[in-house]
């Protein structure tokens, strides 16, 4: 593990709080429960809002422009919001703040960002391209995952198959590729600021999930067997 990683690490740890916190995340109490269901309700609605509006813009660009490469996103982002209503239940949810907080920075950047209104850095055909590679990503991964989707770090089963052979988390190898397109086609200081924040809470979401999942030996076995989480040789 990277120095970074394990500052990540130590910073996640919190306040030596993490044993009762998982007691809870296995055995929820009933007010616990009727919370979750609230929040639940609450995240999905604000999840389809916000990619509503998102919708909105980037089909106003496109009908005014011809550019692919909003589109691209748009339906990696349909996929969120698909598999976000028709999710299955979990067995165990990490329900701290910090997991709300990295869920929400990493969901709330992509439908944040605008068209930019002027060319982008490169030819539209070369941004669609390169997000065509990190949408076929987000694709497979998510039909590797089926209905154990989620948005909450949690456990909804274990996938160790297609792409989840070569990383663990190979879903967000795919947004980070589409994001990086889509900024190139789309180059502004606001778009900018909403991806750097966002993916870095991606990446270290990445890490909390890991922290829920570990619970559970299967996924520690996997964790033996796939060495990288994202990106191979550095994360």
């Amino acid at each position: 593990m990277t120095a970074p990683a394990r500052a990540i690490g130590r910073w996640l740890d919190g306040n030596g709080a993490a044993v009762s916190r998982r007691r809870e995340q296995i055995a929820p109490s009933p007010a616990r429960r009727r919370s979750d269901r609230l929040a639940d309700f609450a995240g999905r609605a604000v999840v389809v809002a916000l990619f509503t509006l998102f919708v909105v813009a980037i089909l106003m660009d496109f009908s005014r422009t011809g550019r692919l490469t909003g589109l691209l996103l748009v339906t990696g982002e349909a996929l969120v919001v698909i598999l976000t209503l028709f999710r299955r239940s979990a067995a165990w949810i990490d329900r701290s703040w910090r997991a709300r907080l990295l869920t929400a920075l990493s969901l709330a950047g992509p439908p944040l960002m605008r068209p930019a209104p002027s060319a982008g850095l490169l030819p539209d055909a070369a941004t669609a391209a390169f997000s065509a590679i990190g949408l076929s990503i987000v694709i497979a991964g998510k039909l590797s995952l089926g209905r154990s989707f989620g948005l909450m770090p949690a456990n909804r089963g274990v996938v160790s198959g297609g792409l989840y052979r070569l990383v663990r988390h190979p879903i967000y190898a795919g947004y980070l590729l589409t994001h990086v397109g889509f900024l190139a086609a789309h180059a502004t200081v606001w778009n900018l600021s909403l991806m750097a924040a966002a993916d870095l809470a991606l990446l270290v979401r990445a890490i909390q999930e890991e922290r829920t999942l570990a619970l559970d030996p299967s996924y520690v076995a996997y964790q033996r067997r796939v060495r990288w989480r994202v990106l191979p040789g550095v994360f």
